[in-house]
């Protein structure tokens, strides 16, 4: 299994250092050292951490979608001419990023600061690793 380093699982979750190592302390992680001795945490248990710590407001809209890729998060930026418009929403740490009509975001009352849900529902997802590997 692959171990992350104390640093780069702080990064991962957006804590600081000292509160993945009092985790391991607590008993929330289990404490493992990496090849060159240094103290990390196994990477399955930190992305169950990171699932159950994702914490993105409720979705507003209530609605049954067969979309399972839902974000919700508030307006950011709009541009805007007379055709069309890019509408950016800031979703917890994501940042997405829709192209629409200009009407769309005047029916849709879309205005910085308001609440709104991106849904993507897409037929390619492409997964990088770090590592370079590519599976085809």
């Amino acid at each position: 299994m692959p171990t992350i380093r104390i640093a780069e699982a702080a990064r991962f979750l957006g804590v600081s250092d000292d509160t993945v190592r009092r985790w391991t302390e607590n008993g929330s992680l289990t404490p493992v050292k990496d090849d060159s001795g240094r103290l990390a945490v196994d990477g399955f248990e930190l992305a169950t951490l990171a699932r159950e710590q994702a914490q993105l407001p409720e979705d507003p809209t209530r609605v049954g979608s067969s979309a399972r890729n839902r974000f919700v998060g508030l307006v950011t930026g709009i541009t805007a001419d007379k055709v069309m418009a890019q509408v950016e929403l800031q979703c917890g740490p994501f940042r997405v990023v829709s192209l629409m009509s200009s009407e769309a975001v005047r029916e849709l009352g879309l205005e910085l600061g308001s609440v709104a849900t991106a849904v993507v529902k897409a037929t390619t997802v492409i997964i990088e690793t770090p590592q370079g590997k590519s599976i085809v």
